[in-house]
């Protein structure tokens, strides 16, 4: 937060929008709000990049920021990708953009986490409110508008089920809808959709079959 605040100074920008956990969001959501996400429809093409190891990325622009979407074949159970997704503390460790991550209320249906990234001198912390359905197999999150976020808002999920391609394994599915505010910086926002679609196949793939 102070991190923000004096960078928000240099630039000339009023403090007033950086995060603050105490004051409520400026509103309730405008980015797609998940629920009961289904398996993406998939070419042969992509079929067949799957059963070749690789992750399937596809990107759709949207208003102010863009929706993307991952698709890996695991090789582990959906329990032991589950325990690497849910590991929100342990985030750090795996993607080197995220400074700090910390869980501040947790309960059997939600997990609120408080996320701090930070590059090339810029910070932005948001904090996001995770639905748990893994009895369903999916995970979806918003953020938490009872917080003030740097985001405008941060909408996406993790969807688990058996490969149909690739027996024995699991594949996970992630998507991301992100809105940034003005004063955000495009390599950001680039890290956040482009880059960190790209990264989520990578740290979760890695940790779950080391």
């Amino acid at each position: 937060m102070n991190t923000i605040l004096l960078l928000l100074s240099l630039h000339g920008i009023p403090a007033s929008i950086a995060a603050d956990p105490n004051k409520p969001h400026p509103h309730q959501g405008v980015a797609t709000v998940f629920s009961n996400p289904q398996p993406v429809s998939l070419s042969d093409a992509e079929k067949r990049l799957l059963q070749s190891g690789k992750p399937v990325l596809k990107q759709v622009k949207q208003g102010n920021g863009g929706r993307g979407i991952a698709v890996m074949d695991v090789k582990g159970t959906e329990e032991e990708v589950w325990n690497v997704i849910t590991d929100y503390p342990s985030y750090p460790k795996r993607i080197p953009e995220l400074k700090t991550t910390s869980n501040y209320s947790v309960d059997e249906k939600n997990i609120y986490t408080r996320f701090i990234i930070s590059k090339m001198m810029v910070s932005v912390e948001y904090f996001i409110k995770h639905d748990l359905h893994k009895d369903k197999g999916y995970i979806t999150w918003t953020l938490d508008y009872t917080r003030e976020s740097d985001l405008d808002d941060s909408t996406g999920y993790w969807l688990l089920y058996p490969s149909p391609d690739n027996p024995g394994q699991t594949r996970v599915e992630y998507s991301v809808d992100i809105r940034i505010k003005g004063w955000i910086p495009k390599f950001i926002e680039t890290m956040l959709a482009d880059q960190g679609l790209e990264d989520a196949t990578k740290w979760v793939k890695k940790a779950v079959e080391k």
